[in-house]
C-alpha cells in the first residue's frame, strides 16, 4: 500500500523548528519551491497494492535519490546514515528530529518495484 508522508508536528517540543534552522538560500529550499514532486505518486500508484503495510511515500523516495546524487554520496547506506544528521535533509524530506527515517533498503526495493522507467 502506497504511503503518503504527512508533515506532523513533534509530540514533544525541543524548541527546534527546522523551518527556521534551514537558511533561506539553501539549495534544497530552491528545489522545493521550484519542483512539485506530487507527480511521482501518480506515476507509481499502480505498482502498489491496496492492503498490507504502508510504504514510504514515493515523494520521499525520489527526494532521497536526489540527495544521493546531489551530494555525490557513495551508497544508499551512507545516505541513510547522513540523513538524521542533516537538518536541511530532514526538512527537505518532511521529517522531524524525532521521526525514524527509512531503512536504506527502501531505495533498492523502490527501484526494483518501479523498474527502469
Amino acid at each position: 500500500m502506497m504511503g503518503i508522508k504527512d508533515k506532523q508536528g513533534a509530540l514533544f517540543s525541543y524548541n527546534i523548528n527546522l523551518e527556521e534552522r534551514v537558511r533561506e538560500d539553501n539549495p534544497l529550499r530552491v528545489i522545493s519551491r521550484q519542483v512539485d514532486f506530487n507527480w511521482v505518486r501518480d506515476e507509481v500508484v499502480g505498482l502498489y497494492g491496496c492492503n498490507g503495510n504502508e510504504s514510504v511515500d514515493p515523494v520521499v523516495i525520489i527526494k532521497l535519490l536526489i540527495l544521493l546524487f546531489w551530494d555525490n554520496i557513495k551508497s544508499e547506506r551512507e545516505l541513510m546514515r547522513i540523513v538524521p544528521e542533516r537538518l536541511d535533509y530532514l526538512w527537505f524530506l518532511g521529517y522531524g528530529l524525532d521521526e525514524q527515517t527509512p531503512n536504506h533498503s527502501v531505495l533498492s526495493k523502490a527501484r526494483k518495484r518501479w523498474g527502469k522507467g
